[in-house]
């Protein structure tokens, strides 16, 4: 796939400060924001015979952006006019609802087990956009996930929505990406370029090829170019 290469002079948010990381809200005109509306613009016209609708973003790692990516993601596609859904299924380690400032007392799990209806606990950040934090954390994500409740709660969004961006776990740490990655139309792959590790790369690419995943691109970011210290995102 095309290629794309942004640099950005911005200040990386601390784990703490999370919504210094909505770069499409807080900085619309810098080249970071404009990277995202690059992939945006990829994933409405690139694919257009057969475009993705549930796209399921995860990472080799941890602390690889693939939170932020998501969450800047679902803002240009709700920006475009598109309806969009992100959904945290981190049911482990959360951050979706931090980025946004949201919080995370009801959920996803409260749905997923029969407690709350999906529209009784999404909150809206902006117009366009609906966000489902994961609610309190449960005993057994990966059987919650796998289960034929996720499957037919899959299925009702996908009619509801023109896209539902699904926030995963890391893939090189436990079997819930692989598992997500059967219910959605296709993978994007969050890499840091200055942390991941071409092995765990190959090793996520082979574990999502196992599950017969659509893996439609990486997305590179935190790359560092000349003495400036600059950070940038990439798509391919």
């Amino acid at each position: 796939m095309a290629e794309l290469e942004v640099w950005n002079n911005e200040r990386r948010s601390g784990e703490n400060d999370l919504s210094g990381r909505l770069v499409t809200l807080i900085d619309p005109t810098s080249v970071a924001a404009e990277a995202y509306r690059t992939l945006r613009t990829n994933l409405l016209y690139a694919l257009v015979d057969n475009p993705p609708k549930v796209i399921v973003m995860t990472s080799p790692g941890p602390q690889e952006g693939k939170s932020t990516t998501c969450a800047n993601l679902g803002i240009v596609l709700a920006q475009a006019d598109k309806r969009t859904l992100i959904l945290d299924c981190d049911l482990r380690k959360p951050v979706v609802h931090k980025v946004f400032g949201l919080r995370n007392i009801r959920g996803i799990v409260d749905v997923l087990v029969g407690q709350r209806r999906v529209e009784d606990v999404w909150q809206e950040p902006l117009l366009g956009l609906k966000v489902l934090p994961v609610g309190p954390l449960p005993p057994n994500p990966a059987e919650l996930l796998s289960s034929r409740r996720f499957a037919e709660f899959i299925a009702s969004v996908r009619k509801q929505f023109d896209y539902v961006l699904i926030d995963a776990p890391p893939i090189g740490l436990v079997s819930d990406p692989a598992v997500l990655a059967t219910q959605g139309d296709g993978v994007l792959l969050v890499l840091d370029a200055q942390k991941t590790r071409k092995t765990a790369l190959r090793e996520s690419m082979r574990s999502l090829e196992a599950v017969g995943a659509n893996v439609l691109g990486t997305v590179m970011n935190n790359i560092k170019k000349g003495k400036g210290g600059y950070y940038g995102y990439r798509y391919e």
